[in-house]
């Protein structure tokens, strides 16, 4: 019998508190436009925004009416949602949780999210139990949105290494395709003066279009729509995101029309 790893998975060490700072530029008005796309192409009730790290999304989709929660793994990212603008919005709105295994029930959801490449960060069985209880939460015709990484602009366009320098901190990032380029590996490295550098690493699976919708398709989901990135942008080779729209595939609706 094969014993459980001693070590902890990537994503259980990699969403401190600085990643807040790697990605300071993402505001809360880029998420209030971004929510606004979401709900024109029909998110709606009752919404769960997973992995929702400090809840940017989820106050937008509280100011626009949704009964929206989140759920993260990061303790430390959940602990700062109160800081954000409209932060106050958050409270009782939030819970720690696996990806894998939600604390919810059946069919009690209108619609989920999963935001910024949170989608992809398991084995081909893992994701695959995501999937899987995100259909088991979905109400028949829920909605669920994945916003992933475009496989075909990342591979054209990696950039092996970068450093960034922006009010004294340092950023340094070193990426790699896997030997069967399905999936990116960054090593990043965060130094502040003063503190001895933080390191972490991250490892998500690239999924190309066919493959997605075959892994939906296998537990009860049809992709309706892909786009390029928020805003309707053309999902082509070029294209910046993978922005895509599937429904739980069963009779009837959850959302009034």
């Amino acid at each position: 019998m094969s014993s459980k790893p001693s070590f902890p998975a990537w994503f259980e060490t990699a969403f401190r508190a600085e990643y807040l700072e790697v990605y300071a530029h993402r505001d809360q008005a880029s998420a209030r436009a971004e929510v606004g796309f979401l709900l024109d192409q029909g998110l709606c009730g009752k919404v769960l925004d997973l992995c929702c790290g400090q809840g940017r999304h989820l106050i937008a989709m509280r100011d626009e009416g949704l009964e929206a929660f989140g759920m993260d793994l990061s303790q430390e990212l959940l602990m700062r949602a109160g800081a954000l603008e409209g932060g106050q919005k958050t409270v009782g709105s939030l819970a720690r949780a696996d990806q894998r295994m939600l604390p919810l029930r059946d069919e009690c959801l209108d619609g989920a999210t999963l935001l910024f490449s949170s989608f992809g960060y398991h084995d081909d069985c893992g994701d695959a139990a995501v999937i899987e209880d995100l259909r088991r939460v979905l109400k028949p015709q829920g909605l669920l949105v994945l916003d992933l990484m475009n496989p075909d602009s990342i591979r054209a366009g990696l950039v092996p290494h970068s450093v960034r320098e922006e009010q004294g901190l340092r950023l340094e990032e070193t990426r790699s395709l896997s030997e069967d380029r399905r999936r990116v590996r960054k090593r990043v490295r965060f130094i502040r003066p003063g503190s001895e550098p933080l390191v972490w690493e991250e490892d998500v699976r690239l999924y190309d279009p066919a493959d997605l919708d075959a892994l939906l398709e296998d537990h009860g989901f049809v992709a309706e729509s892909r786009w390029g990135g928020f805003g309707a942008k053309v999902f082509n080779a070029q294209a910046p995101r993978q922005l895509v729209f599937a429904r739980r595939a069963a009779g009837g609706t959850s959302c009034p029309v």
